[in-house]
Order: structure tokens, then sequence, then C-alpha cells
């Protein structure tokens, strides 16, 4: 059984690492401070359907562009784990936060950016297409669901989380969020290498 479940979990859990739910409610918060209750809904609801549209699309359609400009998956693990890497630091040092693009105030803030790049950014992207290539499309699809059904929970309880931890809580669980993500980078940049250069 647990073998049979393996492909979900080690599909789903980098991708529960680059959405990092948790650390975008406080942006969120800051960006319906002043919407209503219906406007919230329909903030999450486009969010939610952006950010799901943009991973599976490229999910499908990543292949076929790198086969098309002639990138191998090793190429892209290394420049993959490369950009994940440097995200990850920026993300970690103070005054780089993804709260830089909170003053965007609109009536589309659902799809931009929060859709994306808040939930469905590079990283997201990137380790998309590295655990299809590793646990297939199924598992890929089922995490990818999985995570923005949680990213839909957390915006609408987002008030309720945000008391229950804190904003110290969220920022600790980002901290620890994005160390993980540097180390998946690590891993990915390692698989490249070994995928290009010691076959």
């Amino acid at each position: 059984m647990m073998e049979l479940l393996r492909p979900y979990i080690l599909s789903f859990i980098p991708l529960f690492v680059a959405v990092d739910a948790i650390a975008n409610i406080p942006i969120f918060l800051s960006l319906v401070e002043h919407s209503s209750k219906l406007a919230r809904k329909k903030i999450i609801l486009d969010a939610v359907i952006t950010a799901t549209a943009v991973a599976i699309i490229f999910m499908f359609v990543g292949k076929w562009v790198f086969s098309l400009l002639g990138i191998t998956i090793p190429d892209f693990q290394i420049a993959g784990g490369a950009l994940l890497f440097v995200i990850s630091v920026r993300l970690l040092l103070p005054g780089a936060q993804k709260s830089a693009l909170t003053s965007c105030q609109d009536k589309d803030m659902g799809v931009f950016p929060l859709g994306t790049p808040l939930i469905t950014g590079p990283a997201v992207l990137t380790i998309t297409l590295m655990m299809m290539n590793s646990f297939g499309t199924l598992a890929t699809l089922v995490a990818i669901v999985l995570n923005m059904f949680f990213v839909w929970v957390t915006l609408v309880k987002a008030n309720m989380i945000i008391k229950m931890i804190g904003p110290n809580g969220t920022r600790a669980f980002s901290k620890i969020m994005y160390i993980l993500m540097a180390a998946i980078a690590v891993m990915m940049i390692r698989h490249g290498i070994t995928g290009a250069f010691l076959k």
C-alpha cells in the first residue's frame, strides 16, 4: 500500500513546499483588506483556478517546448535547480519577500498577483515538470490538485489561521519551507549533473 502511494507522496511534498500556502496568507489578507465577503470569494476562486490551470498547462506543454528548443531534462534540472536555489535564498533574505507585490490593488488580483506568481510561480512550474518526469503524469496531477485544494482552504480560513499561529508563526513556517526548497534545488542540480555527465 505504501509503495503504491509513494509516487503521490513524493510528488506532493516538493509542490507543497514550493506553493507555500501559509506564507501567502498575510499577502492575501492585505490585498483583500477592503474587499467585501463576496469579492473575497471571487478573488479566492480566481486565484485557485488560475494557479491550477497554469501548473497543469505547463505540465503538459513544458516538455514539448523543451523538445522544440532542444533542451533536455538534465539541462532543465540544472537550470531549474539553480533558479529554485536563487529564489529560495532571496526569500530567506530580509527585504526580499513576496510581499513586494502587495501594492497591487486590482479587480483581477485573484489572477495576478495571487494566482500567478504568488501561488504558481517559477518554483512550482520547475518542480511540476521534475515530478512529472520522476513520478509520472497521474501522480503529479493529483499532487497539483491536492495542493491547490489546500491553498483554497488556507485562503478561505485565512483570518482564523493567522489568529491561531500569528504573524511570527507564519514567518517561521515560511523560513522552514524556503530552506527545504533550497535543499530540493540542490537535489535537482545533483540529478541534472548525474543525468548529463555521468550516464
